[in-house]
């Protein structure tokens, strides 16, 4: 039987409190935060377990942020035999949305009229826009919003779900208090200096001043892939990482091309495409529109989401995020992007990889806890190796 910590147990009995009095006209939704290591998954198990022993013909749509969360989460529900006949698993926008062809072919994605689910399980609900979360809510079920309160807000977004959850866990589960990830991580949110010194296999802190740093950090760079997240503070760093590792991998030129690692710079409902989302640019040309403005012909492949539209050049390899996007035709889809090797924490919140490289950068205008988080968000979207680059 599956043992909980008090926190655990008290969590479950709130939400199941909490459909009860949903059935009564009660609140539609509820929120959860918990720290990384504190078995929101296992919770998220947990209660589907209950449901299927009291409510057996509940049918659940678990939704993650992002395809790679919504793929861990699937991957732990599917270990645990927990998913039952009508369950659905997916990102949250494939949930809410569907696809059609418009006019002159342009994918287009519209508001479902109904989901055929009783209950919406949300996970990474600290990054969820309010408009998206307004649309999640429309369809009248019980919403369940799992994050992590201890990460950043949104970017350029006043509205956080994770801002004061209803439901909090900060207790680390006993699973997860040996892993050294987790254990930096206590550190980073708690404002604790991280110290230099090797704290498992794979997971260190290295002196930006020793020549041996260095040495390690090109290794990284050179076998970066799709597991591997190089982060750091300062748009000006991540231009210098993303031009070496197009360098190490052959690319000639500033310009985008083919196989090109690229990462999305804005919400867009129209694709399906997240801010922070990672992609691989599959086909590419140059082309111009009315204005004689210079554009790129884009297919690239999101974590099976395929973008197939226009992205202004102008934002490939710039300083900063183009605040007014140029004009097309309705009819064309247009994205904003820009090579994505090396990024910024904030671009990074949606995302984890197996191997994550970490430059501490810290704006001199950061309050503590604004750099707590920082550090602390760019430390949980490693999974099994971390590299900090300090002091």
């Amino acid at each position: 039987m599956q043992k909980f910590t008090n926190q655990q147990a008290a969590a479950l009995s709130a939400i199941g409190a909490w459909l009860k009095a949903y059935n009564k006209g009660g609140p539609q939704y509820i929120t959860l935060g918990g720290y990384a290591g504190t078995g929101k998954t296992t919770l998220i198990a947990a209660l589907r377990k209950v449901l299927t022993a009291n409510m057996p013909a509940t049918k659940v749509g678990f939704a993650a942020f992002t395809g790679k969360a919504a793929l861990v989460l699937k991957r732990k529900l599917v270990e645990d035999k927990i998913l039952r006949s009508g369950d659905s698993i997916s990102t949250l926008h494939s949930l809410m949305y569907y696809s059609e062809t418009g006019k002159g072919d342009v994918l287009k994605w519209r508001k479902r009229d109904l989901l055929k689910v009783d209950m919406i399980i949300v996970d990474e609900a600290s990054m969820v826009s309010e408009d998206i979360w307004n649309d999640l809510l429309s369809f009248g079920k019980p919403v369940l919003a799992v994050g992590d309160h201890g990460q950043l807000p949104p970017i350029g977004n006043n509205f956080n779900l994770m801002l004061e959850p209803e439901i909090k866990l900060d207790k680390i589960w006993r699973q997860a208090a040996d892993s050294p990830i987790i254990a930096i991580s206590t550190m980073a949110r708690s404002g604790q200096a991280i110290p230099i010194r090797v704290y498992g296999e794979g997971v260190e802190k290295l002196d930006r001043n020793d020549p041996i740093t260095g040495d390690t950090i090109q290794t990284i760079l050179e076998s970066h892939d799709a597991d591997t997240l190089v982060l750091c503070g300062y748009n000006s760093t991540r231009q210098k990482l993303n031009n070496h590792v197009r360098e190490l991998k052959g690319f000639e030129g500033p310009d985008p091309q083919r196989n090109d690692t690229i990462v999305c710079l804005r919400n867009n409902r129209e694709s399906g495409l997240s801010n922070g989302q990672i992609g691989v640019i599959t086909s590419i040309t140059a082309t111009k529109n009315d204005n004689d403005l210079l554009w790129w012909s884009i297919t690239a492949d999101f974590d099976g989401t395929v973008f197939d539209g226009f992205a202004p050049r102008e934002q490939f390899g710039a300083a900063t995020t183009i605040k007014e996007v140029p004009k097309r035709s309705k009819k064309d889809l247009v994205g904003l992007f820009d090579f994505g090797y090396g990024l910024t924490v904030h671009k990074a919140q949606g995302s984890q990889a197996k191997r994550v490289l970490i430059f501490e950068e810290r704006f001199p205008k950061m309050s503590q806890d604004e750099w707590q988080r920082w550090l602390y968000t760019a430390v949980t979207r490693a999974e099994q190796e971390l590299y900090i680059v300090g002091n």
